[in-house]
C-alpha cells in the first residue's frame, strides 16, 4: 500500500505557521509523508487567514489552484477564514473538510480516521483508540510550535482576544483569550531546546494577555521560560502596550535571555482615531511605554531596542489631518525601527464596517505608500546607527550565492560568507 502524501499551505501570521508545523509533526507521527505543494499530494492542508478582504480572496484562489493542480486530492481547510466562512469554503470544488479555529484539534484525528475508514493507511488501525488523538480532540487550546529550522522556533503561548476593537474580526475567528498552564508551555520549550534550537519567538493573538484561563501572569511565564536550559534567546511578538508592564521591562533589563526586540501594535497615532477604534491607550501612554523601555534597556554604547509597530491606514473617519497626526507621531516622537502598515479593510460584523465615513481606496493606498516610505527611512537610520558596534548574530543554515545570514539581538540582518561551522550558532561580529 502506498504511503499517503500530504502538502501544507500556510497563510497569514506566525501563529498559523507554528500551528501548521505542529500538524506536520503529527501527520508524520501517524505515517503520512510531507511533500511540497507542487508535488503529487493526496491531501492538501490549507491553514487560512481572514485579517483582511485580500486575505480571504487569496485563500479562495489558492484552494482553487490546488484543486486544478491535483483534482483527485482531498483539500482540508482550517484557520481563521474557515472559522468565519465555513459554508462558503465547503462549496469550493475540491474541498473535503473544513475545520474552524475552534476545531483545530480535530484536524489530525478526523483526517486519519477518514484514511483508516477508506483503507488508505499502511496500518489501517493506526488511529484507532490512540490516547494522543483522543486527547487532541478534547482540547480547546491547540498547542503549537514550529520546527524545521535549526535556529529559531515560534512558540504559541496564547490564543484568542477579548478586546473586540472596532475594525477587527479576530475575536470572532480565534475566540476568547486563553492559554495552557505555564508548566505545559515550559515543557514545549524544553522539547524545542532538545532539538538544538537556540531561539524562541513567543507568539499569540494577544501574547501579553497570557494567563486569562489559568490564573497565571505573563511575567510568570517569561520568568519560567528564562530558566529552560538550551534556549539562549527569546523574542516577544505582538504584545499590547498596556500589557507590557514596567515590572516586565525591569525584569528583562536586569539581565535575562529576552532580547531588545518588541512587536507592539499602535494602529494609529491620533487620539481621536484610537478612541474610535476602541483601543485601550492613547498616544501619551504609548509614547511613555516606548520611552520607558528605551530608558531601561538602552545603555551608553549598547544596542538600541528594535520596535516593530503595527499601523492601520484609512480607518473610517481618518481625515488628512488625523492621518498627519499619525505620520508625525511616528516620525517625530516614536521613530520605530520598522512600521508594519495595513490599509484598513472593511470586515462584516465589525462596528467600523457600518460607518458611512469610509476612506476611499485611493487615499488608503497613498497613505500606505507614505508610511512604508517612512518605515524604510527609519529602518535604514536604525541600521546605520549601529555601524562599528559589536553584536551577537545567530546564523541560519541556508546558503545563497555563497553567503549566510542571521540576526543580531535587536533584529538587524547580517550577511557574511557562508561557513558551515557557524550554522545555528551565535557569533560576535562587528557590524
Amino acid at each position: 500500500m502506498k504511503k499517503n502524501k500530504i502538502a501544507f499551505v500556510t497563510l497569514g501570521c506566525k501563529l498559523n505557521y507554528a500551528e501548521t508545523s505542529t500538524y506536520e509533526r503529527e501527520f508524520i507521527k501517524y505515517g503520512l509523508q510531507p511533500v511540497d505543494w507542487t508535488e503529487d499530494a493526496d491531501i492538501f492542508l490549507v491553514n487560512t487567514c481572514t485579517v483582511t478582504e485580500h486575505s480571504d480572496k487569496k485563500c479562495r484562489n489558492i484552494i482553487r489552484k490546488l484543486h486544478r493542480l491535483r483534482p483527485s486530492a482531498d483539500i482540508v481547510v482550517t484557520g481563521c477564514y474557515a472559522q468565519m466562512k465555513k459554508e462558503e469554503i465547503s462549496r469550493i470544488e475540491g474541498v473535503s473538510r473544513v475545520f474552524g479555529a475552534e476545531e483545530k484539534s480535530m484536524v489530525v484525528p478526523s483526517v486519519m480516521a477518514g484514511l483508516a475508514e477508506a483503507g488508505n493507511l499502511d496500518v489501517p488501525d493506526i488511529c484507532a483508540g490512540t490516547s494522543a488523538l483522543a486527547e487532541a480532540a478534547r482540547q480547546t487550546f491547540f498547542p503549537a510550535y514550529s520546527t524545521g529550522e535549526r535556529t529559531r522556533s515560534f512558540l504559541k503561548v496564547q490564543d484568542g482576544c477579548d478586546y473586540f476593537c472596532a475594525y477587527c474580526t479576530v475575536p470572532y475567528a480565534r475566540g476568547r483569550s486563553r492559554n495552557l498552564p505555564v508548566a505545559d508551555i515550559v515543557r514545549q520549550a524544553e522539547e524545542i531546546a532538545a532539538a538544538g534550537v537556540k531561539e524562541i519567538v513567543l507568539t499569540g493573538v494577544n501574547t501579553g494577555d497570557f494567563g486569562k484561563s489559568t490564573g497565571e501572569s505573563f511575567a510568570e511565564l517569561l520568568k519560567a521560560l528564562d530558566k529552560v536550559n538550551g534556549i539562549e534567546r527569546y523574542r516577544i511578538s505582538s504584545v499590547e502596550p498596556n500589557l507590557l508592564t514596567e515590572e516586565i521591562v525591569d525584569w528583562i533589563a536586569s539581565g535575562t535571555r529576552f532580547l531588545p526586540h518588541f512587536h507592539i501594535p499602535l494602529q494609529s497615532g491620533s487620539d481621536t482615531v484610537l478612541h474610535e477604534m476602541g483601543r485601550r491607550y492613547d498616544t501619551a501612554a504609548f509614547e511613555a511605554k516606548i520611552d520607558c523601555i528605551r530608558r531601561k534597556l538602552e545603555k551608553p554604547g549598547s544596542l538600541k531596542v528594535f520596535f516593530g509597530i503595527d499601523v492601520i491606514a484609512g480607518f473610517p473617519g481618518e481625515t488628512d489631518s488625523l492621518f498627519q497626526e499619525t505620520y508625525s507621531f511616528l516620525k517625530e516622537r516614536i521613530r520605530p525601527a520598522f512600521i508594519h502598515v495595513f490599509p484598513y479593510s472593511r470586515r462584516a460584523g465589525t462596528r467600523a464596517a457600518a460607518r458611512r465615513d469610509q476612506v476611499q481606496d485611493s487615499v488608503k493606498t497613498e497613505r500606505v505608500r507614505l508610511l512604508e516610505e517612512l518605515s524604510a527611512g527609519l529602518h535604514q537610520e536604525f541600521v546605520d546607527s549601529h555601524r562599528g558596534m559589536k553584536a551577537h548574530v545567530l546564523f541560519e543554515s541556508s546558503e545563497k550565492d555563497g553567503m549566510m545570514a542571521g540576526y543580531t539581538e535587536n533584529y538587524i540582518r547580517v550577511e557574511r560568507p557562508f561557513e558551515a561551522s557557524l550554522t545555528g550558532k551565535i557569533a560576535e561580529v562587528t557590524l
